[in-house]
């Protein structure tokens, strides 16, 4: 059922930016001096934008040096891409019933 999944999770992919990055990590793992020159954004905000997407699961970090390096979470996806699949067929399996009122 949907309410199984992690309303963070939702929460951290509804902004354009997070979805960017998100986009831009499914093809490598980047640092952030990577992720400000592919998005333009401030190192600020996408350091909050990169809390947001760690603190919900959808990110891992890995420090090297003095940079620390975001990897994305593949099995985020896979649970959510699950949970909506499920709804889908719910949807099919029960399109013409329809609540009298």
């Amino acid at each position: 059922m949907l309410t199984s999944v992690d309303p963070d999770v939702i929460r951290a992919l509804d902004d354009p930016l997070r979805l960017r990055i998100v986009a831009l990590l499914a093809h490598e793992t980047l640092c952030t001096t990577h992720l400000v020159a592919e998005t333009g954004a401030r190192q600020t905000n996408l350091s909050n934008h990169l809390r947001v997407l760690r603190e919900a699961g959808v990110v891992e970090t890995e420090p090297c040096g003095r940079f620390t390096y975001y990897r994305l979470r593949p099995e985020v996806f896979d649970t959510l891409a699950g949970r909506f699949a499920e709804l889908a067929d719910t949807a099919r399996a029960h399109a013409d019933r329809k609540r009298p009122c």
